[in-house]
């Protein structure tokens, strides 16, 4: 489960981050690919700022969901190039093909920051009681 852009951002246990990964480990390559894309701006990989959305096969295709920071992100382009280019990569398919999407719903927000990423941009957790 993902939180939403209006959840609070906490500390807790029971509560996934952005980054929580699929149960089928079929792409966790795909994932683990895509902790190797950083934000230019930010300086931190976009799976841990909650970037991607969604990693998913549709027929032979390996397809990433991901949004960006804000709509006029100046690395729109490149983000999504090299989220192309690391998934790619690491495709040891015979053939694999990729799309990354850009998306635009839900809307990013803080929220969907990693707990280690926020508190690296310097957000505060409020523990869960």
């Amino acid at each position: 489960m993902r939180p939403t852009p209006d959840s609070d951002l906490r500390e807790s246990p029971e509560s996934p981050t952005a980054t929580a990964l699929p149960d089928n480990g079929d792409l966790l390559w795909a994932w683990d690919a895509l902790r190797g894309v950083i934000d230019p701006e930010l300086g931190l990989d976009i799976v841990s700022l909650g970037l991607v959305y969604d990693v998913r096969t549709e027929g032979g295709t390996v397809v990433v969901d991901m949004t960006l920071t804000t709509p006029g992100c100046p690395a729109s382009e490149s983000m999504s190039l090299m989220a192309h280019y690391a998934v790619t990569q690491a495709d040891e398919r015979d053939g694999g093909v990729v799309d990354v999407r850009i998306v635009w719903d839900p809307p990013w927000s803080t929220q969907m920051i990693d707990k280690v990423a926020a508190e690296a941009l310097g957000f505060h957790f409020r523990h869960s009681d």
